[in-house]
C-alpha cells in the first residue's frame, strides 16, 4: 500500500496523539545526534509511516499520528483506547533498537525513550522491546492485598530513620521469587511516570492524574522506606508484578503531560497523624477488579464530577489522609532554595544553576554557555528556557521546583562517567 494512502487510512474516523523519541547513549547521559528513526505501524510493520532524524540534544522533531476516539480512554470500554506503532532506531556506532508497541493515546503526546549501546565488536547486534498491554487494557493478576501500615517493631528490621527521596530504585521486573527476572536500577522520578503511564490513561482528567500518582508514589516510599524486599532477603526494591506491587515496563513510553505532573510532586506521599511511614495505598482498576484502596476508574469519575486531588484521596482512604512531603531528596548537589529564581536574582543558588547548566551544555550543546557570576540576566534565563523545552518542563526561563530538581538530576547524569 502506498505511503500516502496509509496516511489517509490511519487519519480517516481517527484522532490524533503526538510522538516525540529522545535518544541518548547507555555510556552516561550523552544525546545521539542525527539518529535514523523509523515508525510502523505494529500491526504493519513492512510499511514505514515517518522517517525522522534527531538533533542535537537527541531529540526528533513532535510528529502526530493517528490514535482511537478520546472516549475509549476516558471511560471504561472493550475497545483498545491507544493506537500502538513500532519504533526502529539507527546510528553510527551503536546497536539498532526496537521498539514494538509504543502506545499513542489522543490529544497527549507520548515521549519514548530509547536508550542505545555502543557496537563492541563486528556484526550489527540489535535489542528489541516488546512493550505489553496496558493494565487497564491487558488481563493481569490482581493486587495481594496487604495492610496499609506495615509492622516496625520486629527485631533485625531495617528502618529508615526518616523519609527520603531516593535517587534510585532498583526494580525487580517478575515476581519476588522469579531469580532469572533481571533487576535494573530506574532514577525514582523516571520510575514513577512509568508506573503511572502504564496504570492510568493520560488523557484523564489532570486531578485524577495528580490522585493517582500520589497514590503511586506514596505506595512506593513505603516498600523504600520500610526496606519491604531487602528485609526478606532480596536485593532489590520492589517488583513490577501487579500481584505484589504495580507496573512498571522496561522501555515503555511516557507521557508529557504526566511527566511534568510527576515533577511537580515528586517528593509528596500520603501520611496519617502520628504515622511516620508513607501509607501503603493499594488500588485497582474498580472495573474487573475491586479493593478497599482507590478506584482508578472512579477517581476519572470523581474528578469529572469536579473533585480535586486530595479530596478523591480522602474519598477512598478517608478524611485523615492528607499530603506530606519528604524531608530529603537522594542524590542532588543541593536541596530546592524555597523560592524560584528569576530575572533580577543573584547570589550563590544562581551561580549555582549557571555552573551546572554550562555542564549540562557539553552534552546538550543547544543550551546557549552562559557566564556563571551568580546573577540571573536575560542570558541564564534564555539557557534555563532552552534547557526546559529539552527536557519536557513549561518554557518559563524561571527554576521553579521542578525546574531546579530537573537542572540537578541531568547535572549529576551528565557528570557521572557510568550509572550503577
Amino acid at each position: 500500500m502506498p505511503e500516502h494512502h496509509l496516511r489517509m487510512q490511519q487519519t480517516d474516523n481517527t484522532q490524533q496523539g503526538r510522538l516525540q523519541i529522545n535518544v541518548t547513549s547507555s555510556l552516561g547521559l550523552i544525546p545521539i545526534q542525527d539518529a535514523t528513526i523509523t515508525i510502523s505501524y505494529t500491526g504493519v510493520p513492512d510499511v514505514t509511516i515517518e522517517r525522522i532524524t534527531t538533533d542535537s540534544s537527541g531529540q526528533s522533531e513532535v510528529i502526530e499520528l493517528a490514535a482511537p476516539p478520546i472516549e475509549y480512554s476516558i471511560e471504561p470500554t472493550r475497545q483498545m483506547p491507544y493506537s500502538e506503532y513500532n519504533i526502529q532506531v539507527e546510528a553510527p556506532g551503536y546497536e539498532t533498537v526496537n521498539v514494538s508497541g509504543t502506545e499513542i493515546l489522543p490529544e497527549v503526546t507520548a515521549l519514548q525513550p530509547i536508550t542505545m549501546t555502543p557496537l563492541a565488536g563486528a556484526g550489527e547486534p540489535s535489542e528489541t522491546i516488546v512493550i505489553p498491554d496496558h493494565t487497564l487494557y491487558g488481563e493481569y493478576p490482581p493486587k495481594i492485598p496487604e495492610a496499609e501500615i506495615k509492622p516496625m517493631d520486629e527485631s533485625g528490621e531495617i528502618v529508615l530513620s526518616r523519609v527520603v527521596i531516593p535517587e534510585f530504585v532498583v526494580v525487580h521486573d517478575g515476581v519476588p521469587q522469579d531469580s532469572t527476572a533481571p533487576n535494573y536500577y530506574v532514577r525514582y522520578r523516571d520510575y514513577i511516570k512509568n508506573v503511572v503511564s502504564s496504570e492510568i490513561y493520560a488523557t484523564w482528567d489532570e486531578n485524577a492524574i495528580y490522585a493517582n500518582t500520589l497514590a503511586i508514589m506514596s505506595f512506593t516510599l513505603n516498600r523504600v522506606y520500610t526496606e519491604w524486599y531487602r528485609n526478606r532477603g532480596f536485593n532489590f526494591t520492589i517488583t513490577s508484578s501487579t500481584a505484589y506491587d504495580q507496573k512498571w515496563i522496561y522501555g515503555r513510553n511516557i507521557y508529557a503531560n504526566v511527566g511534568r505532573i510527576v515533577d511537580s510532586i515528586f517528593a509528596n506521599y500520603l501520611s496519617r497523624p502520628g504515622v511516620r511511614q508513607p501509607i501503603f495505598t493499594s488500588y485497582c482498576d474498580g472495573q474487573r477488579v475491586t479493593c478497599d484502596g482507590l478506584s482508578q476508574w472512579g477517581s476519572q469519575y470523581l474528578a469529572n464530577e469536579g473533585y480535586s486531588p486530595i479530596e478523591i484521596i480522602r474519598y477512598y482512604y478517608g478524611s485523615d489522609m492528607f499530603i506530606n512531603t519528604a524531608e530529603s531528596v537522594s542524590g542532588v548537589p543541593s536541596s530546592w532554595p524555597g523560592y524560584d529564581l528569576n530575572l533580577g536574582s543573584s547570589g550563590d543558588k544562581v551561580r549555582q544553576i549557571q555552573q551546572q547548566l554550562n555542564r549540562i551544555a557539553r552534552n546538550y550543546p543547544a543550551i546557549p554557555t552562559i557566564s556563571a557570576d551568580g546573577i540571573y540576566g536575560p542570558a541564564t534565563q534564555e539557557a534555563v528556557r532552552t534547557f526546559q523545552g529539552i527536557f519536557n518542563l513549561p518554557q518559563t526561563g524561571i527554576v521553579d521546583y521542578p525546574t531546579w530538581y530537573s537542572i540537578s538530576n541531568i547535572y549529576v547524569g551528565v557528570s557521572r562517567i557510568a550509572e550503577p
